[in-house]
């Protein structure tokens, strides 16, 4: 039986470091070759990790040992790696956000079901601990009826960070701003816990950078359980805050400021509570990006692509399927509708 998944990187930028390092702390995932549409680039970056570059994606596709692909391209330039990828029969490990359109990342799930093949999507987020004790107490009916899910992400970026590369802050390639690419990790969390949306009011606005999409967004949320929520992302506060998910009820309130429960109070306390506390609030070496892109640990990368490399050796689903990575841009995709419109988004 096969005990290591060899793994190529399709786009060598930035997020591809963490992408390499990460598999190369990884027990049962091997790095073994990259491609880029920029020569040069795959070149430096294959030198620097010792494994191959590879000229063409059709060629890195041929390699029988090449058993899956992560691809860290530009957000509007995941779905036809994805594709290519499930018709040669590889696996897939895409970046955050799944795609920047709810029709391509639908092509993108289609084609990985036709072809059976796995299609996750990076979230590290839920790689920590604090994420299956929320989990628990919402299964467990702790907070009565959901009244509250908010989610707050003021984080900041300089001009300089998206002057380095010219796709982020695009519609074209980024899909957006502030929400799209700092803000969809907590979306994702929102989503999670709160469930789906029934309608959306935003607004939103480029206030300090010069860039096409947004830098600040704000937006009102009823979800379908009736709860009601507010959601703030922006990477305009200087000097960059932890990202909050608060979620409330009429029973208790548990809040997480980036990977540790800030908050926890149930009406109706439990001996499991102060267990709860002890290893939700645990430093896990998972703070998040708030001051600089360049301050992600490697941590939650490695957890997930450990988790994405045993689930193809176990045949199983992977932690965050390529389904479950569609619900945050979903919501994502009506709060901008909305904030273009003026009006509310329906689901």
């Amino acid at each position: 039986m096969q005990d290591c998944v060899r793994i190529a990187v399709v786009g060598t930028g930035m997020i591809a470091e963490w992408h390499a390092q990460a598999i190369g702390r990884c027990q049962c995932a091997r790095l073994v070759a990259c491609f880029d549409v920029v020569p040069d680039r795959a070149a430096a970056f294959a030198k620097k990790h010792g494994i191959d570059p590879v000229p063409s994606l059709d060629g890195l596709l041929s390699r029988v040992d090449v058993d899956a692909i992560t691809i860290a391209t530009p957000s509007g330039a995941h779905m036809e790696p994805t594709v290519a990828a499930a018709q040669a029969g590889k696996h897939v490990l895409c970046e955050k956000p799944l795609e920047i359109t709810l029709e391509r990342a639908d092509r993108m799930i289609r084609t990985c079901e036709e072809n059976k093949v796995t299609l996750a999507c990076v979230f590290q987020g839920r790689t920590g601990k604090a994420i299956p004790l929320i989990q628990r107490a919402l299964a467990a009916g702790r907070f009565g009826k959901l009244t509250l899910a908010d989610a707050q992400v003021k984080w900041y970026r300089d001009q300089a960070y998206y002057d380095r590369v010219g796709w982020r802050g695009t519609w074209k390639m980024d899909g957006g701003g502030a929400l799209m690419n700092q803000g969809v990790h907590t979306i994702d969390l929102l989503r999670l816990f709160a469930g789906p949306p029934k309608v959306v009011h935003a607004f939103m606005g480029t206030l300090t950078h010069r860039i096409e999409a947004e830098d600040a967004v704000v937006a009102s949320v009823r979800y379908a359980n009736g709860a009601l929520g507010t959601i703030v992302a922006s990477t305009t506060c200087a000097p960059g805050f932890p990202r909050r998910v608060e979620i409330s009820g009429e029973r208790g309130t548990v809040a997480l400021e980036d990977h540790r429960i800030a908050r926890w109070s149930f009406l109706d306390p439990t001996d499991e509570d102060e267990r709860a506390l002890r290893e939700g609030s645990a430093d896990e070496g998972l703070k998040g990006g708030s001051t600089a892109a360049e301050a992600i640990p490697l941590e939650g990368h490695r957890r997930q692509i450990e988790d994405f490399a045993r689930s193809i050796l176990e045949g199983r689903e992977p932690l965050i399927p390529g389904r479950e990575g569609r619900h945050a841009l979903e919501l994502i995709c009506g709060i901008y509708a909305s904030a273009r419109s003026g009006r509310p988004h329906v689901f």
